[in-house]
């Protein structure tokens, strides 16, 4: 997929998409590296930017916060 594509797709899309080529474990500033690297809109780095200071073990733990953060329309 090309990264111009990426901040066209609605949100839960871009962040299936960043969140698959991330290296986990990942903390945030590798989340957000991530997202920048694909194009990723500025919602989702603002999202990410925003997330706590830690690391991360895997998708699932980043998409539980922001599911319970940005409420049920993030079914990633």
């Amino acid at each position: 997929m090309s990264a111009s594509s990426i901040p066209d797709e609605p949100i839960d899309l871009q962040f299936s998409d960043v969140l698959r080529e991330v290296r986990w474990p990942a903390n945030k500033d590798d989340l957000v590296e991530a997202a920048r690297n694909a194009g990723a809109s500025n919602e989702v780095l603002a999202i990410l930017d925003g997330m706590p200071e830690q690391d991360y073990r895997d998708v699932a733990s980043v998409t539980r916060l922001i599911g319970s953060n940005y409420g049920p329309g993030l079914g990633i």
